[in-house]
């Protein structure tokens, strides 16, 4: 399949809402794959490389040359051009990967090119969700899709089992949770307070619990004798460098096993530590000052029996036998509000970044975002001043869209302090507002961003903050999103960065 086919169809999938068109496009793209090129066309039409890293970024890529007047290049010529990428090292790379850009993108006609490069710096935003996958390739292969989904979340996602969904109901039976071979993570969907989360779990006999939702790394720990594994919620195996994780792990009472938990640093007194600490710890191998500490939540496996499928009081009474309290996430179950409140209080009083609401009857549904789990967790807001903002790509081309926002340095006025980006939360009608608004405060417009005059203020909400040597003031923030822009404020009426700063855990006030 030439790659021209899946740069159409991903420019489709981003001008349409329809999840029917999103389906109908991706199981056309399949079905009209060869076989062995199936699970590379899913990873393609997902938006996505097949190579976790290929040592590429923005900067690399902003001078291309020339584009290439008609498509030629092949799905898997384009493959092994990044494969080759992504084997580069050591003395001579950087001329290597130069000559190498070169010649795949020399190679791309002009509509390619800017799909390569989304892809390669994971930027392609077309809609093409795990979901929307999964029912692409149910429809393509003819199978009923609860078949596919059970398969996907159980082999760490549907590009895994392509070959099994065309092979027929009988293949993908045969995919069966293995230890040593991660699953998708069961998800949380989210409510504004803890009673609307008790609301969304529902009634049930059993009552529910309230787990601490801790701020640190999602983590999934498989066991078989003294061979341990742990990958993240994305799937990447960082086993190397959490020993302290490995070391829990292989002093629990079972030979095999699978744990869901998260990995956090803490301080002395037992409080976390800012995010930022155990996201660069478990980036890296351990570094002899930061340590994390696992904590267990959910298991789903003890030697040779799974558990998924079990209510949530089985599995928890399994975790409790296997795990010993000091490793186990803090949890609270029963049926009085009152007393899950309270408890919900305390884990915010410890510094913990929310709670997750239960239901205690539900079995574990990997890859899936229902109403089993409930997330709550404090908004923050923050009135902020755009710097510049990014022209979109996808859907939301021709169209002003990541703003970068700054906040108020009141030791010199008129100055203000990048805290990072963000283009969620944008409604169309906003987009197209912002674009003629931005152009009217344009000081300078490169082709990719567009500096404008620090003058529009517009409301954040974000989820914490992290220390960050990306941006000036050595703070970012976390999952920020845009609630509203704010004509009712100017810049100077902005938060400022040692308001920001006094908001950081561990901060000196």
């Amino acid at each position: 399949m030439l790659l021209h086919e899946i740069v159409d169809a991903s420019a489709r999938l981003a001008a349409t809402r329809s999840r029917k068109e999103k389906t109908s496009l991706i199981a056309g793209l399949l079905a009209r794959a060869e076989p062995g090129q199936r699970e590379l066309v899913a990873h393609y039409v997902s938006g996505r490389l097949r190579q976790r890293r290929t040592g590429l970024g923005w900067r690399g890529l902003q001078t291309l040359p020339p584009a290439a007047a008609a498509p030629s290049l092949d799905v898997e010529a384009v493959d092994a051009a990044f494969e080759h990428l992504a084997s580069l090292a050591g003395p001579g790379s950087v001329a290597q990967r130069a000559a190498a850009v070169a010649d795949l993108f020399g190679s791309a006609t002009e509509a390619e090119q800017q799909w390569l490069r989304s892809a390669a710096v994971g930027e392609v935003r077309q809609g093409a969700l795990d979901a929307v996958m999964t029912e692409g390739l149910a429809q393509a292969a003819d199978v009923p899709v609860a078949d596919v989904r059970r398969a996907a979340m159980l082999a760490g996602g549907a590009t895994k089992i392509v070959r099994a969904a065309f092979e027929g109901r009988d293949a993908l039976a045969a995919v069966a949770l293995t230890v040593g071979r991660p699953v998708e993570p069961m998800l949380a969907s989210s409510a504004p307070d803890l009673d609307a989360a008790m609301v969304k779990v529902g009634s049930d006999p059993s009552g529910i619990a309230v787990d601490a939702k801790l701020d640190g790394i999602r983590i999934q720990v498989h066991r078989r004798g003294d061979e341990v594994l742990i990958a993240t919620r994305s799937l990447e195996d960082i086993t190397h460098r959490l020993p302290e994780v490995v070391e829990v792990a292989r002093g629990l009472p079972a030979s095999e096993l699978v744990l869901d938990g998260e990995a956090i640093a803490l301080d002395e007194a037992g409080r976390p530590r800012p995010f930022q600490e155990t996201a660069a710890r478990t980036a890296s191998a351990a570094d002899g000052v930061t340590a994390v500490t696992p904590y267990f939540f959910d298991v789903l496996h003890v030697d040779g029996r799974d558990l998924l499928d079990l209510p949530a009081t089985e599995r928890w009474s399994a975790l409790e036998a296997l795990v010993p309290e000091p490793h186990r996430v803090p949890r609270w179950q029963g049926t009085d509000p009152a007393a899950a409140r309270a408890f919900a209080d305390r884990v915010l009083a410890d510094g913990h970044e929310g709670v997750v609401v239960k239901a205690a009857g539900a079995p574990y549904a990997a890859g899936r975002r229902g109403a089993a789990w409930v997330k709550v967790k404090p908004v923050h807001t923050l009135d902020l001043v755009v710097l510049a903002v990014e022209w979109g790509s996808g859907r939301r081309r021709g169209m002003l869209s990541n703003i970068h926002l700054g906040a108020r340095d009141e030791e010199d006025p008129g100055r203000f302090v990048m805290l990072g980006k963000t283009f969620k939360g944008m409604t169309d009608e906003m987009l197209t507002w912002q674009t003629e608004r931005f152009q009217e405060l344009r000081v300078s417009d490169d082709g990719w961003v567009v500096t404008v005059r620090p003058e529009q203020v517009v409301e954040i909400a974000f989820d914490g903050l992290q220390r960050s040597s990306r941006y000036p003031g050595g703070l970012a923030l976390r999952f920020a999103r845009v609630v509203r822009y704010r004509d009712d404020k100017g810049p100077d009426d902005a938060d400022t960065i040692s308001t920001i700063r006094a908001l950081l855990p561990g901060h000196a006030r």
